[in-house]
């Protein structure tokens, strides 16, 4: 069979075996794999060589305040959902040293801390995540500012991409058009059928790395399981998010609404729905002084809206409880985030719902905002 001629925006069919060879590409690159893997009876991300790494056989049971990660033998190795970890850790750490203060008679020297950056992979990329990468990119990439960190860790990444088949009980991507399957933004992107994956090719980068591989063209019988596999996906979703262009408006003119009381006494303010976030930015920064007082660092370190010192500031707290803390979450994640970035914050991968102690479920409470409003 003649080599096919490679183009960006096309399809192929890549037995799964020949999967490793890909993995292996990427690593003569210059790439480190990452993607996920089962640690600690979850799925988290980190270091990959291969197929026999990834969570084959596995599936996620997930509800409000509830993961279970199941094993049921089956053969694939994309079905299961994340975990609470997400990608966002290898372009904005949860911790950075931004640079150190050193004492030099009465002055002082700043130096910047140098960054010793991997170039990432990153395999296995959800739909729902990607979008929360391109999310990101509007918060850190700016016109008028650029996170050093952050630019020069994204600006190295090459992202593999993987439709969505199995989506989980908290999943709800559907309804914000951020799922099941990827548009856009990806190198390459993945459908994972019984014995192929359909290669679809993103960007230059994906078109070189495919080249070296045993790819043939997507028949249409192939392509066809693998829409029908997508419109069965939407279909499953666990979760709908009551979404409308009018969110927005409605929820910045129902800041009064009872039922903000009524979320804020089953609410902890616990930060696990903000840790969790694919899209949250939250940051802090402290110093960190030597013991002889010659040497200071500075530090960054991921924080939450929903931590009573964030919004201290000199003269009290702006958000002194749990009820104003929530609803800034809330209406900044799905409102004015509009305003800022000209997005949603939300991209409808449930992991709030599912890793929130007390169960509280986003769509749900938008719901009942919804159902009886004040305005």
């Amino acid at each position: 069979m003649p080599e096919p001629t490679l183009e960006i925006g096309s399809t192929y069919a890549l037995q799964k075996p020949a999967f490793n060879q890909l993995i292996a590409s990427l690593h003569s690159m210059g790439y480190q794999t990452v993607g996920p893997v089962v640690k600690g009876d979850a799925i988290t991300y980190a270091p990959i060589q291969g197929l026999e790494d990834l969570p084959q056989g596995y599936t996620s049971e997930q509800d409000g305040g509830r993961y279970r990660l199941v094993y049921t033998g089956h053969p694939r190795y994309f079905d299961v959902t994340p975990g609470a970890t997400s990608w966002k850790q290898y372009f904005f750490p949860p911790r950075s040293e931004m640079f150190t203060a050193s004492k030099e008679g009465r002055n002082w020297r700043i130096e910047e801390t140098p960054q010793s950056i991997p170039a990432y992979a990153l395999v296995g990329v959800r739909p729902c995540e990607l979008a929360a990468i391109h999310i990101q990119d509007r918060v850190f990439l700016r016109d008028e500012w650029s996170d050093p960190i952050y630019r020069m860790r994204r600006e190295s990444a090459f992202i593999l991409s993987v439709n969505c088949l199995h989506p989980c009980g908290t999943c709800f991507c559907d309804s914000m058009g951020t799922g099941p399957k990827a548009d856009t933004g990806f190198d390459l992107n993945l459908t994972e059928l019984e014995d192929f994956f359909l290669v679809e090719i993103g960007s230059e980068a994906g078109k070189m790395l495919v080249s070296g591989l045993p790819i043939q063209p997507a028949s249409a019988f192939l392509i066809q399981n693998a829409n029908r596999g997508i419109d069965e996906a939407r279909k499953r979703m666990g979760r709908v998010m009551p979404n409308s262009p009018e969110l927005p408006a409605f929820l910045l003119s129902n800041l009064e609404h009872p039922h903000w009381d009524v979320v804020a006494k089953r609410c902890i303010s616990c930060t696990n729905c903000t840790q969790v976030c694919p899209t949250c930015f939250c940051w802090d920064a402290f110093d960190q002084p030597s013991l002889d007082g010659e040497q200071s660092k500075r530090v960054r370190v991921w924080d939450s809206c929903f931590n009573l010192d964030y919004s201290y500031i000199a003269g009290g707290n702006t958000r002194p409880n749990t009820r104003a803390r929530y609803r800034q979450w809330l209406t900044h994640k799905l409102a004015s985030w509009h305003h800022q970035f000209g997005v949603s914050g939300c991209v409808g991968c449930g992991r709030c719902i599912t890793w929130c102690p007390a169960g509280i479920d986003i769509t749900a409470e938008v719901a009942a905002l919804q159902k009886e409003p004040i305005s």
